[in-house]
């Protein structure tokens, strides 16, 4: 069965894989447009298998909220462009419907439960993604608020993202309450807070910050010939000082209000509930920022697609 030119295109257009695998596929498969797809997903899996062991390290943090339930989700790409890509940005947006809809207990369970509009899982979706767009793509991380109100907030295109989980009660102005989670949203983003606060910090590593600023405080001490019967005692009152300035630097709760340092963070949530004639409690956050901790890859990715265009 012979082919047209017309036939490659669609396709190209049926499965987004570029015009010379088309033609190659439609050739082994003698014309026929059925199989020449099957021959391209399957090529498309085995390619998928061996771009997965390349580093993802780009891609963006999303944040969305789907009725009244709050989704953060990392989807990792190779290249920082391809967050631009309107298929891939698709497929971000799915993954975290798709964790809405199932409430997967883990990444496994998210990866075999249903992408939203297609009769596919997430998995299989995320292989057509790495099959169209040539690179790795990896969900990396999801996190899942279903009770309260939820605020997502996207920093620069999806370098951050963050969902603050709020408990209101007695205050009929939403509006104002999402405005103020947007503000600490926001906070989050800027500031990096690892806790909510002092209460979640785990006490290991609390000791653990205290025994370090001992130390550092100790040795001050010494380089300022503090007599040894008094440096114990003024390395005391240091790491007081110090401590409380880690609980304001590591506890959300206790940072200064970006928008008014005269205040934390908790005061100024507890006068805009105030002025609501309520209450509002921040419960919980995520914090997700693209690329957070995996190592990038060194070498010259444009030098290696130029390699791949010259052979």
């Amino acid at each position: 069965m012979s082919f047209t030119a017309q036939d490659v295109k669609e396709l190209r257009e049926a499965t987004g894989v570029g015009m010379m695998d088309c033609k190659r596929a439609l050739t082994e498969a003698d014309g026929d447009m059925e199989k020449a797809i099957e021959i391209l997903r399957e090529q498309g899996l085995a390619s998928a298998q061996k771009k997965a062991g390349r580093i993802a390290a780009e891609g963006v943090a999303y944040a969305a909220v789907f009725g009244d339930i709050g989704v953060v989700v990392e989807v990792n790409s190779e290249t920082d462009f391809v967050a631009k890509n309107e298929m891939f940005m698709d497929f971000v947006k799915g993954t975290a419907e798709a964790v809405a809809n199932d409430s997967p207990s883990d990444l496994n369970a998210l990866l075999s439960g249903k992408f939203p509009g297609i009769d596919k899982t997430v998995e299989e979706q995320q292989q057509e993604m790495i099959l169209v767009i040539g690179e790795n793509i990896s969900i990396r991380r999801f996190a899942r608020y279903a009770d309260g109100l939820n605020i997502p907030y996207i920093h620069a295109g999806g370098k951050i993202g963050v969902i603050v989980n709020l408990d209101v009660s007695g205050i009929s102005n939403i509006d104002a309450v999402a405005e103020l989670g947007k503000d600490i949203a926001m906070q989050i983003a800027a500031m990096r807070p690892t806790y909510l606060d002092i209460t979640a910090i785990d006490p290991a590593d609390l000791e653990k910050e205290r025994e370090i600023q001992l130390s550092i405080a100790m040795e001050e001490n010494k380089e300022n010939n503090i007599p040894e019967d008094k440096s114990a005692e003024i390395a005391e009152r240091k790491v007081i000082g110090r401590i409380n300035k880690f609980y304001e630097e590591v506890c959300l709760l206790n940072q200064p209000f970006v928008k008014g340092d005269k205040i934390t963070v908790e005061k100024h949530v507890n006068e805009v509930a105030k002025g609501l004639g309520g209450s509002i409690v921040i419960k919980a956050f995520t914090r997700f920022e693209k690329g957070e901790g995996i190592e990038k890859r060194q070498d010259d990715f444009a030098a290696e697609v130029a390699n791949m265009v010259s052979r």
